[in-house]
C-alpha cells in the first residue's frame, strides 16, 4: 500500500457548471409530460450562491424565510467542525484522506427535535467543499448544494450552517460538492423525539462504507476519471446499454489492469445480484468499513444479555449496496429514512447508498458477528456485538441471517401519525433514468445536469414523481428537502431515499410545503457527478 496525501481534483461536472452561475444563462428545460419547467438567472441573497431563476423562488427569498419561521426557533445547538486531510485508521490500516475533524466517520451530532442548530464548517481542505444535511426538511438555503443553493465553501474559509431541525430520526451529512463524500468526509446527525415512544436500553449507530480513497494511490477523482472515460475499447463488467447490438453482453476486460499514477483500474467487473436485478455496481473497492474499520479489525459494541438494543443504520457508500443481518437474532424494524413505521420483523435488511434504518433487537449473550455484505461485490464489512467472553468472529464470517427474511421498503407501511393522507396528484413529473455504462452518460430523460434546469411545482401541490429506468443499473434516487410516499402500496413509508431497479418504476408523492431549489439525483455518487441529477423548483405565486 502506498499512502499519499490526495492532491485537488480536476473539476467535475457540478463546479464547472456552479462557477457559471454568475453569467446571465438562458433556455427552457423540455417539460415532461404533466409538468413545466424553465429556467433564469439573477442574484440571489445569503447562501444563493448567484443563483434566483427568473418565477421561481429563491434559496434565501421571502417564501423560504416564511417556512423556516413557522418551524419555530428552539434552543441552539452550536458546533464547529473542521473539514481537513489527514491520516484515517482503519484498523488494520492507515490511509490518507479527507475527514471532519480527524475521525471515521465524523464525530455524530446530536439534537432534539426542534432545536435550531448552528454548525460552522472550517474548511481546511485544498479545494471548495459544502455540507448536506440528508433527509432533513430544512430552509433551502441551508440544503448545501454549490451553484444551486449556496456559493461553495473556499479553502480557508468558514460557513456557518443555521436552521430548525423539525423531526426527529437518523439523517447524516456530507458534501455535495464533486465526489468528496467517497472520501471520509460523512457523520450521522442523530435528532432526538422529545417524546421518544419506543424503549430500549442501549444504542449503537452504525454507519456502513465503501472505501477506495487514499488506497495504492486511489482516489474518487481517480475512480470517477476512469468511469468517465466509458468502456471505449478496454470494454468492463458491464452491459452494454445503450449500444446497438451489445444489450446483455458481457465484454472483457483485462483480469490485471496496470498501475497508473492514480492507483489500479477500480472499475468492477462481474458483480451481479438478483435482489438489485442485475449489475451491482461500478467501482471495486478494495474495503467496506463499518464504523470506519475494516473487517480483520472490526469496532465492538458492548451490552448486557437481555439489554434492548436500538440500532440506527446508515448506508455512507458510494456505489455498494448493503444487505445487513446480526448473527442470532432477529430485528424489528421501528424507522426507516428517519420516519416511523408499522413495526416488521426481519433476519436481514438492503440498503441503498444514502438510506437509513432504525431497528430494535433483544441481544443474546456471546459474540455475535454484525455482517453487512456488499451486495454482488463478494466482500463483506464487519462489526462485533458483545455481551459476555468468547472469541471474535472472523472477518469473513456469514451469518444463517443474511439468508434468511429479508426485507425491503415495499414491505413496510408508514406509522399512522406520519402517513401521508390519500389524494390525486396535482401534477406529475416523470423522471426516465438513462445512460448506460458503455458512455458513462447517466442522466434525468437523456439531458445530463446543468445548472438552469427546473422541473415547477407550487407551493400546497401534492407532487407524483415517476421514476422510469430504462438502464441496465439499479439507482438509490434521493429528493432533498422533503420526503415522500411510496405510492404502489397503500399507507406506503415516508422515505427520502428508494432503490429503482434496472428496468423498472418507482412511483412516489409528495406535499410540496418547503419552498425552494430541491435536487432530485441517483445517490451513486459516480452516477450523480455523470448526470444524473436535476432540480424541482417551486413557481413563486
Amino acid at each position: 500500500m502506498r499512502n499519499s496525501t490526495p492532491p485537488p481534483s480536476s473539476p467535475t461536472r457540478r463546479a464547472l457548471l456552479g462557477a457559471s452561475l454568475a453569467v446571465a444563462v438562458t433556455g427552457v428545460l423540455a417539460a415532461c409530460s404533466g409538468s413545466d419547467s424553465g429556467s433564469g438567472s439573477g442574484h440571489g441573497g445569503h447562501g444563493s450562491g448567484g443563483a434566483a431563476p427568473a418565477g421561481f423562488v429563491d434559496p434565501a427569498g421571502a417564501e423560504v424565510a416564511a417556512a423556516e419561521k413557522k418551524r419555530g426557533s428552539g434552543p441552539v445547538r452550536t458546533v464547529r467542525l473542521t473539514a481537513a486531510a489527514t491520516p484515517l485508521d482503519l484498523g488494520d490500516r492507515t490511509v490518507r484522506s479527507w475527514s471532519y475533524g480527524g475521525d471515521l466517520p465524523g464525530r455524530e451530532v446530536r439534537v432534539t427535535a426542534g432545536d435550531t442548530l448552528a454548525l460552522t464548517l472550517a474548511n481546511h481542505l485544498p479545494e471548495s467543499t459544502s455540507l448536506h444535511w440528508h433527509g432533513i426538511a430544512l430552509r433551502n438555503d441551508m440544503d448545501g448544494v454549490p451553484g444551486v443553493t449556496q456559493k461553495p465553501v473556499a479553502p480557508g474559509a468558514d460557513f456557518t450552517y443555521r436552521f430548525t431541525v423539525p423531526h426527529p430520526g437518523t439523517y447524516w451529512f456530507h458534501p455535495h460538492s464533486g465526489v468528496q463524500q467517497d472520501r471520509g468526509l460523512y457523520a450521522p446527525l442523530i435528532v432526538d423525539d422529545p417524546k421518544e415512544p419506543l424503549s430500549y436500553d442501549k444504542e449503537w449507530v452504525v454507519v456502513l462504507d465503501d472505501w477506495v480513497d487514499g488506497v495504492d494511490g486511489s482516489t474518487p477523482d481517480a475512480v470517477l476519471k476512469e468511469l468517465s472515460a466509458g468502456m471505449g475499447g478496454s470494454g468492463g463488467g458491464h452491459s452494454g446499454h445503450d449500444m446497438p447490438g451489445m444489450s446483455g453482453m458481457s465484454m472483457k476486460r483485462d483480469a490485471s489492469p496496470s498501475a497508473t499514477a492514480s492507483g489500479p483500474s477500480r472499475m468492477m467487473m462481474g458483480a451481479t445480484s438478483e435482489l438489485l436485478g442485475g449489475d451491482a455496481g461500478d467501482v471495486q473497492y478494495p474495503h467496506y468499513l463499518v464504523n470506519g474499520r475494516t473487517a480483520k479489525s472490526p469496532s465492538s459494541f458492548r451490552a448486557r444479555p437481555g439489554d434492548r438494543i436500538r440500532i440506527r443504520f446508515v448506508n455512507a457508500g458510494g456505489d455498494t449496496a448493503f444487505r445487513v443481518a446480526l448473527g442470532g437474532h432477529e430485528m424489528t424494524v421501528t424507522h426507516t429514512d428517519g420516519s416511523p413505521v408499522r413495526h416488521a420483523k426481519t433476519d436481514a435488511l438492503l440498503l441503498g447508498m444514502g438510506e437509513r434504518y432504525d431497528v430494535l433487537v433483544t441481544a443474546g449473550d456471546g459474540v455475535f458477528p454484525l455482517t453487512a455484505l456488499a451486495e454482488g461485490k463478494k466482500a463483506s464489512a464487519l462489526a462485533v456485538l458483545r455481551t459476555g467472553p468468547g472469541a471474535a468472529p472472523s472477518a469473513t464470517t456469514r451469518p444463517r441471517e443474511l439468508d434468511g427474511r429479508l426485507l425491503t421498503a415495499d414491505k413496510l407501511r408508514a406509522a399512522d401519525a406520519v402517513a401521508l393522507p390519500s389524494r390525486e396528484p396535482d401534477r406529475t413529473v416523470r423522471l426516465q433514468l438513462t445512460g448506460g455504462m458503455a458512455a458513462y452518460d447517466w442522466a434525468f430523460n437523456k439531458k445530463p445536469y446543468t445548472a438552469d434546469q427546473r422541473y415547477a411545482v407550487k407551493a400546497g401541490e401534492r407532487v407524483r414523481l415517476v421514476f422510469a429506468n430504462s438502464t441496465s443499473m439499479w439507482h438509490p434516487v434521493h429528493l432533498h428537502g422533503h420526503t415522500f410516499s411510496l405510492a404502489s402500496v397503500a399507507g406506503g413509508p415516508r422515505k427520502d431515499t428508494a432503490i429503482v431497479l434496472p428496468n423498472g418504476t418507482l412511483t412516489v408523492d409528495f406535499d410540496a410545503d418547503n419552498p425552494g431549489l430541491w435536487m432530485v439525483h441517483c445517490h451513486n455518487v459516480y452516477h450523480s457527478e455523470a448526470g444524473m441529477m436535476t432540480v424541482l423548483g417551486y413557481r413563486r405565486d
